[in-house]
């Protein structure tokens, strides 16, 4: 049996696993404080109910993550520190998140998270850190249905140029 043939919990995690893992805790605790201001610029409550959704699977895959690290003797990132929080007609209109942008910017961390978790699943060798960003990659998928839908649904969505193809017959 070599040393990467045992319990994958046992096995040593690479430096590129460490690295990956250890920047996406750095990343998600900013996107904690992130969602958690926008929360504060949020009109609609459909898209509160989803920034809501988003912080606490960052707050769940953060405390999987750093259990993680932690348990393999990697000290853990810098945490942002929790935003205070305001009530929306406070906050002057020109210095407001609109509701649209809110959504375009969780859509877009949506997307960049799955990205992600499909780079460090293709660099992991422990499998345990594979199915753990596998777990992490579906759940992120799963919200970025519901973000999608919302952003049909209220109009918010600006699509790229559409290719509609006629089909010609002569």
């Amino acid at each position: 049996m070599g040393i990467l043939s045992g319990n994958p919990k046992e096995e040593p995690l690479h430096y590129g696993e460490v690295f990956h893992i250890w920047s996406s805790d750095l990343i998600g605790n900013g996107k904690i404080a992130a969602y958690q201001t926008m929360l504060n610029h949020a009109g609609d409550e459909d898209l509160k109910k989803l920034l809501k959704e988003a912080i606490e699977l960052a707050q769940q895959e953060k405390k999987e993550i750093e259990t993680l690290l932690k348990e393999n003797g990697v000290g853990l990132p810098p945490a942002s520190p929790e935003p205070p929080e305001a009530c929306l007609e406070e906050i002057p209109v020109g210095a407001r998140f609109p509701d649209p942008a809110i959504a375009a910017a969780l859509s877009a961390d949506i997307a960049a998270g799955l990205v992600t978790c499909s780079q460090i699943i293709g660099t992991s060798i422990r499998e345990d850190v594979a199915m753990m960003f596998g777990q992490f990659h579906i759940q992120k998928a799963q919200l970025g249905a519901k973000v999608l839908r919302l952003n049909k649904e209220k109009g918010w969505l600006i699509p790229p140029p559409l290719h509609l193809h006629k089909n010609h017959e002569c």
